[in-house]
């Protein structure tokens, strides 16, 4: 049944803004990698109500949504809520101006959530004091990557604006006029430089790409590992790490996305097979973390729930490899970081009530 009103009775709603399909997954519990009952979960412990919403369905400063309300969701059609967590996608021309509709009647945090890569890292560069973090990086062209391959022995040309490792290319020095390609699933080859060049400029095509200085990772039984820290606002607005999951590369691959063949680890387990102290190590990543989000977020205030790639090379030197403004927490499920998981969801609505507070 839909009921219309403006839901003045219900008190402390935050919005959940999702993507469609798991918006309408709901009533079946049917939501991929969202886990909607950990949100309402939090939500009872917080004394709030999730209201959740997808970008089709908001019209003018109200929206058709999920109530969550004593065990069981109701189809409503309510005002807008004071304050929103996205963690809906809107890469269309219509759904951004819904996603504008919405916060001008809604505080939304994480408002955009997919951000340039290169643009990211040049926000990141202009502060000295995150700088000793990033790996070199340039926008791609064919002159640039020359240059780099005449000064760096292993680099990654990647797509500034995907996700999930698609379309990234590795490029290795193997000895004075030989270069190893890695791309997609396909078997890494041993190419001439100018069979290289041509090889990568006929992949980008077209396409925004960078130039990026490959961390040498340190590596788990021979395969390298690279890191996925949450790092999210919570109560008072103060920025805290959630978590750290490892993740290692499937054998013969360049990246170590799940979604790519790659594993999820401890990372504490990564750290002593590197010789490294596991609390040493993962209070040095915490700290470094910290200062990247804080940093990034004086240049993106909105920016709230963020997940990190982190590379340690194998002096135990830490690296940004990107940033991800919709991190899908699939590691610490993967590993049964139950904890980290819940907080993941926790931490983002003590920061909704916080904005709530403020708003009041």
């Amino acid at each position: 049944m839909i009921l219309f009103g403006e839901g003045d009775n219900v008190r402390n709603v935050v919005g959940i803004l999702l993507d469609r399909k798991t918006y309408l997954g709901i009533p079946s519990q049917q939501t991929g990698y969202e886990r909607i009952d950990l949100y309402n979960k939090a939500a009872k412990k917080l004394g709030m109500t999730p209201f959740y919403m997808c970008l089709p369905q908001i019209s003018g400063k109200s929206s058709l949504g999920f109530l969550y309300e004593n065990k069981k969701y109701r189809l409503v059609r309510m005002s807008l809520p004071k304050v929103t967590h996205n963690r809906a996608m809107s890469l269309t021309s219509y759904l951004t101006k819904k996603l504008s509709m919405l916060s001008r009647s809604s505080k939304v945090f994480n408002e955009q959530n997919r951000y340039d890569k290169l643009r990211i890292y040049k926000l990141l560069e202009a502060q000295e004091s995150v700088r000793a973090y990033l790996p070199l990086s340039m926008a791609y062209s064919p002159k640039r990557l020359v240059k780099a391959m005449s000064h760096y022995s292993s680099l990654f040309i990647k797509p500034t604006n995907s996700s999930i490792g698609k379309g990234v290319i590795q490029l290795t020095r193997k000895d004075d006029e030989n270069w190893q390609l890695c791309w997609s699933n396909k078997k890494p080859a041993v190419v001439s430089e100018t069979k290289a060049i041509a090889f990568i400029r006929e992949k980008v095509g077209s396409q925004r790409y960078m130039i990026q200085k490959a961390i040498a990772l340190a590596k788990y039984r021979g395969r390298p590992y690279d890191l996925r820290v949450s790092v999210q606002r919570g109560d008072e607005g103060k920025w805290q790490v959630n978590g750290i999951a490892g993740k290692v590369a499937a054998a013969g691959r360049h990246v170590t996305n799940l979604a790519k063949g790659g594993a999820a680890r401890h990372c504490e387990d990564l750290f002593r097979s590197s010789g490294f102290d596991p609390t040493r190590m993962k209070k040095s990543i915490e700290q470094a973390s910290l200062l990247i989000v804080e940093s990034l977020a004086r240049r993106i205030p909105q920016v709230a729930d963020v997940g990190l790639d982190i590379g340690v090379d194998e002096q135990g030197r830490i690296g940004l490899i990107e940033v991800n403004c919709r991190d899908q927490r699939y590691e610490f499920k993967e590993l049964k970081m139950n904890e980290s998981f819940y907080k993941t969801y926790e931490t983002p609505m003590k920061y909704a009530k916080y904005l709530l507070k403020k708003r009041h």
